[in-house]
């Protein structure tokens, strides 16, 4: 009885490598899109709160009061969400995003305690819930140019400190010409992004005016 060939082998190794590798490749992707999904979401808030605390609109001041802030933490906040968008969504700085991500979900986390502590409904608490997980997905899915060394993922980590050392100097051009890229795309989004927050204002400060009045926080 004659066994399989080793071209037939051979073939089969081939179809399944192929298979492994658009299997990674589709979790890479997917992972990338969920990545910029979440941070772009998260960005819009933080530049949008900025824009609001920074000015701030009558539902700012309102919600404060209501929780019993003084009204100046406003501008404490808008100024450390400006912060926060611009180093979340630029390339480098992995330590910066580190600490920018913690204070934007202690932001977040804080919102939904304090809207709980003063029994508020779910409508209320809910939103600042919903930012505080898009924080922990976009932090868990950062990819590996915007980690700390020790936080990559293992197929991300350099195994073979000489071999790199001789391919950076052929390679530094690309890299380069990838990192303007990368600066470029996330500073268009930034700038865009708050471009729709000022937009939008004069849309959604009268409807979030009303809110406050139905909520009982403004009496007209």
């Amino acid at each position: 009885m004659q066994g399989p060939s080793a071209d037939a082998l051979q073939g089969a190794a081939d179809r399944g490598s192929d298979t492994a590798a658009r299997s990674g490749w589709d979790r890479d992707r997917i992972r990338t899109t969920l990545y910029w999904a979440t941070t772009i979401v998260i960005v819009l808030e933080l530049a949008s709160g900025s824009v609001w605390n920074l000015l701030p609109i009558e539902w700012i001041v309102a919600q404060l009061r209501h929780l019993g802030y003084p009204h100046f933490l406003a501008y404490i906040l808008g100024a450390w969400q400006a912060a926060a968008a611009v180093v979340i969504i630029v390339p480098r700085f992995a330590m910066l995003k580190e600490w920018a991500y913690a204070g934007s979900f202690f932001l977040w986390s804080g919102a939904v305690v304090s809207h709980l502590v003063v029994g508020d409904s779910p409508d209320l608490w809910g939103v600042p819930l919903m930012f505080g997980v898009c924080a922990i997905a976009s932090w868990a899915l950062r990819p590996a140019d915007r980690r700390l060394p020790h936080t990559q993922l293992r197929r991300h980590r350099p195994t073979d400190a000489g071999f790199v050392g001789a391919r950076s100097s052929e390679s530094r051009p690309h890299a380069v010409e990838t990192s303007l890229r990368a600066w470029a795309v996330s500073l268009g989004l930034l700038v865009a992004l708050y471009v729709f927050s000022f937009l939008t204002l004069p849309v959604i400060e009268p409807v979030m005016y009303e809110r406050a009045v139905e909520l009982g926080w403004i009496n007209p």
